[in-house]
């Protein structure tokens, strides 16, 4: 049987949500920003120590706030599946201040929205533009400290552009969904091989 996980890719404006789930599906990277106006769905599959997943990737516009209710989420067309999404990617930008605020904020809404799942909510912090860390606006440490230990989530930092640390953002969060609770519990991952051009990875 083929586990489904269902992951939703939250950022402010700007940040490269879809660079990054297009580097790690298509391979791909585009200079030409295009604002996502709209939810879009990507459905990669990925080999996991033998085991298949199948990924719903959900890019998600900007949304003002985490959907505190299922009517709420059903009212904003960009919010569809938000709320039940099995792990969350956060993006922000390390060049940009205000983008981590409302990676912030967002991750505050999710620990308070999904009722009963507790800390048990898989969220993966991505620090996107590492190509640019010469212009970053506060030290990687910081950062990464307050994530891991004050939050409690993973965090990795990523350059869609040179296609670094994509596919290891996937492979982690994979590995934290997996050892909360999908079926095979697995303690190590390893990467196996390199992204296919089919659309299946095998990590």
């Amino acid at each position: 049987m083929v586990e489904t996980l269902s992951i939703a890719v939250i950022g402010a404006p700007g940040v490269g949500k879809t660079s990054i789930i297009r580097q790690f599906i298509y391979n791909d990277f585009s200079e030409v920003y295009t604002p996502t106006r709209s939810r879009y769905v990507y459905r990669p599959s990925v080999i996991l120590n033998g085991h298949m997943y199948d990924l719903k990737i959900l890019d998600v516009p900007p949304i003002s706030s985490f959907p505190a209710s299922t009517s709420q989420e059903w009212m904003d067309l960009r919010c569809r599946g938000v709320r039940n999404a099995n792990a969350y990617i956060l993006v922000y930008d390390i060049c940009c201040v205000e983008s981590f605020e409302y990676v912030k904020m967002i991750r505050q809404q999710i620990m308070e929205h999904r009722e009963g799942s507790g800390n048990e909510v898989t969220i993966l912090v991505v620090g996107s533009k590492r190509d640019l860390q010469r212009q970053r606006f506060t030290p990687r440490r910081a950062v990464s400290v307050l994530v891991k230990k004050t939050w409690k989530c993973g965090y990795v930092e990523c350059s869609a552009k040179y296609n670094w640390h994509v596919v290891l953002l996937f492979k982690e969060l994979l590995g934290i969904a997996v050892a909360r609770g999908l079926r095979h519990n697995h303690a190590s991952i390893r990467l196996q091989g390199a992204l296919q051009r089919n659309r299946c990875s095998i990590m």
